[in-house]
């Protein structure tokens, strides 16, 4: 498989987390889905040595993937009433729309501040190198929405907390949690981090 060295665009387009290399059990292997995973890629020692990158843009350029991840995710999610997707900025964004139009829910952007153009609430929390900042339009949600948070990557779980945090100021009837992989081998304690009424579900975990 081709990899793209042009490191401007390698940086914008990748995301990635500092990980020990382990192979997969073939437990690791028969829980998670064999297509995702043949359509996943991963870049060992990348960008620092002892990191395995793992690419999810190779999933969603690969159709089949793609509506594989959509189906699973409905499957999850089609019987809980779900009335609006807050996806997380940024790749949490293309799986909020694919499963909101399945769902028939609306969108919720959580963004960065100043991307924003309407009056907004906040949540700021404390990541290794400072305190970062995500804000939701004022309007967004109400008391009536049930509310899925998708973000494409669970480690310690920091972000997601704090978008759940910020969710929750709107006092909606109940909040999911899901993402496309999770880190658990590494991040093993990562779902005590959310209060314990937040379902959390993943579609790959290593």
């Amino acid at each position: 498989m081709q990899i793209n060295q042009n490191k401007s665009k390698r940086r914008r387009a990748w995301f990635h987390v500092k990980q020990k290399i382990k192979k997969q059990t073939d437990k690791q292997l028969k829980m998670n889905n064999q297509l995702l995973l043949d359509n996943l890629r991963c870049i060992p020692d990348w960008p620092i040595k002892g990191v395995n990158f793992r690419d999810i843009t190779t999933l969603f350029k690969s159709p089949e993937a793609l509506n594989e991840i959509t189906d699973e995710m409905y499957e999850l999610y089609k019987d809980k009433g779900i009335t609006k997707i807050v996806g997380i900025e940024s790749r949490g964004f293309v799986m909020s729309s694919a499963l909101a139009l399945r769902l028939g829910a609306g969108i919720v952007l959580c963004r960065k501040p100043g991307k924003l153009p309407c009056e907004t609430v906040q949540e700021s929390y404390a990541k290794e190198y400072g305190i970062d900042t995500i804000e939701i339009h004022k309007d967004a949600i109400d008391e009536n929405d049930i509310i899925l948070l998708h973000d494409d990557l669970l480690a310690t779980g920091g972000t997601m907390k704090a978008a759940c945090n910020l969710v929750k100021k709107f006092h909606p009837k109940r909040v999911y949690c899901n993402f496309i992989i999770e880190l658990h081998e590494e991040f093993p304690n990562s779902h005590d981090t959310f209060d314990k009424d937040v379902e959390i579900t993943s579609l790959l975990k290593f």
